[in-house]
Parts: C-alpha cells; structure tokens; sequence
C-alpha cells in the first residue's frame, strides 16, 4: 500500500510543478548580452558580458542560452560556457540556475584573433521543470555589435620600395612647382608657358626669360588592394590569409601616413559586409580620426571579388583629377594591371607594387 500512496501523493506534485513552471518559469526573465567595447585591434583581449536577471519569487532550476557568432573570437575556457566552433560560425551554450529575484552576472575572456564584424543578433532561451518533464523556448533579441580592426604591420614588414617611400620621411611626398613661390629667373625653354615670361628681365639680358617657381610639398596617398590571389581567378578566394596579410599591409601603409601628415584614402575589390555589389572605397584625408574611419572599412571588407582590380584602376583613372602616389598591394602584377597602371602613369600619378608574401615564420597564438 506505501507504493500506491506514493504514487498517488507523487503524481499530482510532479503534474503541479510542470504546470507552474510551464505557466511562469519564462515570466519576468531578462537576458542581455554585450561586449565590453565597441571596437579593437586583432590580437588584443576584450570581454563578453553576460547578464540574465530572474525579477519573480519563483526560482529557475534550469535555464540555458544559444546564439551563434562569426568565427574569428577565441574564448577562454568556463564550466558554464560551452563554445562549437566552426569554419564560419561559433555556437555559445550558457547554462544558468538562478533563485528568485537574482542576478547573475558572467564575463568571458576573449581574444580577438581576426579583423572583422561581429554581430549579435538574438539567443535563444530554453528552460523547464525541476524533472525535466517540460520545455520552453523563446527567443530574445540582442544589439551588440564588436569590429575587430585589422593590426597594422610593422614599418619593417612593409617592404617599401627605397626609391620612393625611404628618405628623410618616412612617406614620399610628392614636390610640384608652387606658382605661389618665385625663387628667380631662368632662360625659357620649349613648352614653358609664356604667362610664366618675365619680360623685364627678358629686355635686361636681350634673351627670353620666364620666372622660375620654388616647390612645395603636395601629401596624396591612394592605398588600393588587390583581393585577388592569382591571375585569372574568378570570384572565389583560394588563399584568403594571404589576402589578410595585405590588409595588414595596407592598414600598416596607412598608419605610416597618418604619422607623417599625409591625406591618404583607401580602395578594394573586395565589397562592404553589408552591401555586395559595392566595393570599398574611402575618401582621401588626413587625421587620426580619418585612419579609423578607413580601419572601419577594413574591418567590413569581405575577401570576395566585387570587380576585376584593372576596373578598379580605372575607375580611379576617371575619379582622380589630382596626381597622386598610389600604392598597388597585390599577391600579383599582371598585364592587364600593367595596362591600367601605365595609363595612371600618363595621367602624372606614380604607382607602385607592394607584393603580399606570406611571413616566412608564421605563427598563431592561440592561447
């Protein structure tokens, strides 16, 4: 008879809590998740905050929370925080318990080992009974938004080519005739304006003399990347860490410039994160906060073709009206690159190729 009494007294305790945690287990739960900062450089270390508040008498036994993330975060181990990573997304797994009206409050270790944008969107949220004999789901959305910029290359690992980036200065500048700046007479020569003729010095020595101007110094600096790996690809990139160490690259070019007072802007192939018809392009200035505003950029290029790099030359070819120093950084130089450039050349800019090499020791830390 004791079995049977139990069975009785247990049958209607077990249906009672399932029916309470069914009816308000999920009332009055608030979860929210963030990062610690807006934006970072790779390699450095940040955290993910986890908040979940029980505003209810009525304890929650179990509760757990999933979201996925792009790859690309490296997070420190937890016994509460189960991390699957795969190629392109990571899926987190929280599990919680918590009294009535608690808070618990959880910050994750993370490394940012990849440029990038990492966006959380939403989690979902599961919980049940004491017994396991109930679940609920509910999904909660989220607003958290990390962009990882892309780390600069050191001056040393640039490679810049000693007839036109090492001097006095670090960036080559280019020097143009100041119209505003008259240092002195000179005998004319074929293809000298004659709005440039001094004619008082002209009838002082019987000879045809024009004024001669003094230089200044003009900072124009177009950094433009090459997403392609090879010549003749399609579409899809075979080495894509390849291509991140010319962003490196580049990022590093540009960080130089900013140093030395350069208005410096930047272009790709490759499209914007949000828009895959566009490739990204910036405007040309100067300032710290100008470098930012490009390393933004970086951080939402996406290593996928949008155009042929020789139509990104020409659009730059029809854009630019201003001569300039463009920088080509590419794992190639072909002919038809060649061709663009030449005509780049003919228009008074001067370009030059920065290869992308792969470092001949390459090492990841992924601790």
């Amino acid at each position: 008879m004791t079995i049977h009494w139990v069975i009785l007294i247990l049958v209607p305790v077990l249906v009672a809590q399932r029916l309470l945690f069914r009816y308000l287990g999920m009332r009055k739960l608030s979860y929210e998740r963030a990062f610690s900062v807006r934006s970072c450089f790779e390699g450095e270390r940040i955290e993910m905050i986890e908040r979940i508040r029980n505003e209810k008498r009525l304890p929650v036994p179990w509760l757990r929370v999933e979201s996925q993330l792009r790859s690309g975060l490296l997070f420190g181990g937890g016994d509460n925080l189960d991390v699957s990573s795969g190629s392109l997304y990571q899926n987190h797994a929280s599990l919680f318990s918590l009294g009535g009206r608690r808070q618990i409050t959880r910050r994750h270790q993370v490394r940012c080992a990849k440029r990038g944008v990492y966006r959380l969107t939403s989690a979902a949220i599961s919980s049940g009974d004491l017994f396991g004999l109930f679940r609920a789901w509910r999904t909660v959305s989220l607003n958290a938004e990390l962009t990882v910029y892309p780390l600069p290359a050191e001056r040393s690992e640039l490679g810049l080519p000693a007839h036109s980036w090492q001097g006095d200065v670090a960036v080559r500048r280019w020097i143009m005739e100041d119209p505003f700046l008259v240092s002195g007479v000179r005998t004319y020569q074929n293809g000298d304006p004659l709005k440039n003729v001094n004619w008082g010095a002209t009838a002082r020595t019987g000879t045809l003399q024009v004024r001669k101007h003094d230089y200044t110094a003009d900072y124009r600096l177009a950094v433009l990347l090459n997403v392609e790996d090879h010549a003749g690809m399609w579409q899809a990139v075979t080495d894509t860490e390849l291509i991140e160490h010319g962003i490196r690259k580049a990022a590093g070019l540009m960080q130089l410039a900013e140093e030395q007072g350069l208005a410096f802007g930047f272009a790709s192939n490759g499209h914007d994160l949000d828009d895959p018809a566009r490739h990204i392009a910036t405007s040309r200035a100067a300032g710290r906060e100008h470098l930012i505003h490009v390393l933004d950029a970086m951080a939402r290029l996406v290593v996928h073709r949008c155009v042929p790099f020789e139509a990104l030359l020409g659009d730059v070819l029809a854009d630019e009206e201003e001569r300039c120093d463009i920088v080509v950084v590419s794992a190639f130089w072909s002919e038809a690159i060649e061709e663009a450039a030449a005509l780049l050349r003919q228009r008074g800019h001067q370009v030059n190729w920065l290869p992308i090499e792969a470092p001949a020791d390459e090492e990841a830390d992924l601790s």
